[in-house]
């Protein structure tokens, strides 16, 4: 009987673990993906290995990072980096996709604990691997202390024995059955479910982590509903507008005047048109979250490039007498890919021009700013953000005046394609409005792109 209780004991210490590490190692395995195409740039690495160290130490074990060569990419003790690892079941199984843990008896280091998660890319192809290795003596520490209690207890009399098993047994598989049932409800959909925790130990950790889990799966669902919504809108208004004007054609009885018709035509030429810049500024934004955009750094004269866009949009400007003023603080050259920063600039002012009344100003400047970088403001005197829409602005489809966005022909996309473009730059955009009073949009951009 005691053997029995001593590897039941055992067998649910051993599954608490291995729960917990591959767990673990899934949401370290998620967060390590988004970045692992840009390990090699120095400021991507340094963050991804500070991360590693940090759950290493979370979860008092080693952790590595490994590519599909089996070559180490990272050492959370930075000893084995570009070792190559090719004679460890649990990688080459993680390396076919499939995550595993097993328990080891290793001469001189005791029970260890091998755990190997596979990273991989939104399209499931495999990338690499992480592997986790944890000393796992002190269950066995644990699990003795508690067999000699239940000895001495044993002694005391089978009753109380019983007893006891059965309290131990139950405040262990209670936890895990309330995560099976939720388990259950988020694969039927239910992304709300959550765990109600009551303990401090490792089954608590799980459930936090799986209650984190559910809540990001139900964030990611309402915006996936919610684009789709925006989506099926933005495209539905245009083809609306062909639909009652090839109609209008169709329904006459009489001869249409030519001028008529060409105006007919020219409308829905128009939507067409509308219809092929919503497409284009979702295929971008798709390519660019498929990583698929690769940047072609030139050495730019930042100054020239401003002075361009200023000059393409001169004339829309002058349409509302609005002046442009540009203000070179500095003189700048840096490497960048100019197609695509020129885009940002261009959505951004454009959004200025469009926002200011008439006989106002926009002011741009460049300078540079500390920690090499160096930083483009574009301020106008237009009729500003409301507070509360601000945390939206780069939102998708996002507008917040939505009678005034469409009939200016605007798509809700080219602050959302400027941010990802930023981004793509390793550099970050900043906003500050006041309503009736202005806006400023704050670029700022790293001088060693090229290095």
């Amino acid at each position: 009987m005691l053997n029995i209780f001593y590897q039941s004991l055992f067998n649910d210490y051993i599954d608490e673990i291995k729960i917990n590490l591959l767990t673990q190692g899934s949401i370290l395995s998620n967060q390590i993906s988004k970045d692992y195409d840009n390990l090699e740039k120095e400021a991507v690495f340094n963050y991804v290995s500070e991360y590693v160290k940090e759950m290493s130490l979370k979860l008092d074990s080693r952790i590595l990072i490994l590519n599909k060569e089996k070559e180490v990419v990272i050492d959370s003790h930075d000893v084995l980096k570009g070792f190559i690892i090719d004679k460890l079941r649990e990688i080459d199984i993680a390396l076919t996709g499939a995550s595993n843990a097993n328990l080891y008896n290793i001469k001189d280091v005791g029970k260890t604990m091998y755990v190997s998660v596979p990273i991989t890319n939104k399209d499931s192809n495999v990338l690499g691997s992480i592997f986790i290795s944890k000393n796992a003596d002190d269950i066995f520490v644990s699990i003795n202390s508690t067999m000699k209690k239940v000895i001495l207890i044993s002694l005391v009399g089978m009753l109380i024995t019983g007893l006891v098993s059965f309290i131990i047994s139950d405040v262990l598989s209670r936890p895990i059955e309330r995560m099976t049932e939720a388990v259950r409800s988020i694969t039927m959909g239910d992304f709300r479910k959550k765990i109600r925790i009551t303990s401090t130990d490792e089954i608590s950790n799980l459930g936090n982590a799986f209650n984190l889990m559910s809540t990001r799966l139900y964030q990611v669902d309402e915006q996936r509903a919610k684009f789709v919504a925006n989506v099926s809108h933005e495209l539905r208004t245009p083809l609306t507008s062909i639909k009652i004007i090839s109609e209008t054609l169709l329904a006459s009885k009489k001869d249409i005047p030519k001028e008529v018709v060409t105006d007919f035509l020219q409308d829905i030429d128009s939507e067409v048109d509308r219809l092929n810049k919503i497409i284009d500024s979702l295929l971008y934004l798709v390519d660019m979250e498929k990583k698929e955009l690769e940047l072609e750094l030139k050495l730019t004269y930042v100054n020239y490039l401003l002075r361009n866009v200023i000059k393409r949009l001169n004339p829309i400007a002058e349409k509302k007498n609005i002046k442009i003023h540009l203000i070179e603080r500095d003189r700048i050259q840096v490497s960048l890919d100019q197609d695509k920063i020129k885009q940002a600039i261009i959505n951004i002012l454009g959004n200025a021009i469009k926002f200011t009344p008439e006989n106002g100003d926009i002011y741009v400047q460049i300078y540079s700013s500390p920690k090499d970088s160096l930083t483009i403001e574009i301020e106008d005197t237009g009729i500003g953000i409301p507070e509360n829409d601000i945390k939206y602005i780069f939102d998708r489809f996002y507008r917040v005046d939505e009678s005034r966005a469409r009939n200016s022909g605007g798509t809700g996309l080219g602050l959302s394609i400027s941010q990802q473009i930023i981004n793509l730059h390793q550099g970050q955009i900043y906003i500050q409005s006041k309503v009736d009073v202005g806006t400023k949009f704050t670029i700022v951009l790293p001088k060693n792109m090229g290095v």
